[in-house]
C-alpha cells in the first residue's frame, strides 16, 4: 500500500512551530502556484489561512494519537500580493466551545508585509475534543 500524499504537502506547507491553540506554516512559493497575473493565487491563500486555522486547535498532547476537525466556516481577505520567496501563515485559537473552536489567522510575505488574514470555525470530530485526542485507526 502506497503512503498518501494529503492536499496541503502537494502544495509545500511545512509546519514550523505547532502546540495547542497556535500553528505557524511555511509555503515556497512556485511557479505552479502563480496565477495567470504571476501572483500567488487566492486559493494558495485560502487554503494557508483554512490549514492553520484548523491546526490550531487539533495539536495533539499524547504521541501516537490524533485529533480531526472539519471547517464549518471560513472568511478570508487580500491585503496584498506575493511572486517569489517564503510565505508564513499563523494560526491562533481565540475561543472554542464544547465541539468548536475559533480561529484567527495571518499570511505574510518574506518582507513580513501581511498579504491575507481571516477568521475560521472548526467543529471538532467525536473524541477530538480533548487535546489527548483519540488512536489513529
Amino acid at each position: 500500500m502506497t503512503q498518501r500524499e494529503d492536499f496541503h504537502s502537494l502544495l509545500g506547507v511545512t509546519i514550523l512551530d505547532w502546540r495547542d491553540g497556535y500553528a505557524r506554516v511555511a509555503l515556497d512559493i512556485t511557479p505552479r502556484l502563480l496565477n495567470r497575473s504571476d501572483i500567488l493565487h487566492g486559493g494558495v491563500l485560502l487554503s494557508l489561512l483554512d490549514e492553520v486555522g484548523a491546526l490550531c486547535g487539533v495539536w495533539c498532547s499524547v504521541k501516537g494519537n490524533r485529533r480531526y476537525a472539519v471547517t464549518v466556516d471560513l472568511a478570508g481577505h487580500f491585503t496584498g500580493q506575493a511572486t517569489a520567496g517564503r510565505i508564513i501563515a499563523v494560526g491562533e485559537q481565540v475561543s472554542h466551545g464544547r465541539s468548536l473552536f475559533f480561529a484567527r489567522s495571518e499570511i505574510r510575505d518574506p518582507a513580513e508585509r501581511l498579504i491575507s488574514y481571516g477568521t475560521s470555525t472548526h467543529k471538532w470530530r467525536r473524541g477530538s475534543e480533548l487535546v489527548e485526542g483519540v488512536p489513529v485507526a
